[in-house]
C-alpha cells in the first residue's frame, strides 16, 4: 500500500503556495548543494545524496512528477502538489508519495527530503508514519 507524506504551508512559512516548477527548481537548488557538499569532500556527494532523476509523464503534466531513481537501491518517489479548505481558508501542501514498488531507501530518501524542504520553508510536515513536525515559527 502506497504511503504519503505532506508538507503543508501554515501561517508563519516562507512561502504561501507552490508550483510544480518551483518545487522542481527547489530540488535541483538541493542537487547543487550536494554536490557542493561533495567537491569539499573529494567525492560525488551528489550522486549518492540525490540518486535519481526527475521524471515527468505525459499524462502528469501539470499535475505530479516522479523521481526515478538511477541504482537498484532507489526505485521512485512521485511528487505533487494540490491545496484543501481548511477554516475556511485554502491551505496549499505538497504531497510526497511512495508507490507500493517503492524501496526501504526509497522510504529513507523520502524522509531526508521532506525534511529538508519543510526546513526550507518553514512548514508544517506531516511524515509517512503519521507524525508531524513543525518547522514553522509558534508561539
Amino acid at each position: 500500500m502506497s504511503q504519503s507524506a505532506f508538507i503543508r504551508f501554515v501561517t508563519g512559512s516562507t512561502l504561501s503556495s507552490l508550483t510544480l516548477e518551483e518545487l522542481k527548481e527547489q530540488l535541483s537548488q538541493y542537487k547543487l548543494q550536494l554536490a557542493r557538499t561533495g567537491e569539499q569532500l573529494g567525492w560525488e556527494y551528489d550522486a549518492a545524496g540525490f540518486p535519481y532523476t526527475m521524471e515527468t509523464p505525459p499524462e502528469a503534466e501539470g499535475k505530479w512528477f516522479y523521481l526515478k531513481g538511477t541504482s537498484s537501491r532507489y526505485r521512485n518517489i512521485v511528487l505533487g502538489v494540490g491545496s484543501r479548505i481548511k477554516e475556511d481558508k485554502e491551505q496549499h501542501y505538497v504531497q510526497v508519495v511512495l508507490p507500493d514498488t517503492s524501496s526501504h531507501g526509497d522510504k529513507s530518501k523520502g524522509n531526508e527530503l521532506c525534511k529538508y524542504l519543510a526546513r526550507q520553508w518553514k512548514a508544517e510536515l506531516e511524515l509517512f508514519n503519521g507524525r508531524t513536525m513543525f518547522f514553522n515559527p509558534r508561539k
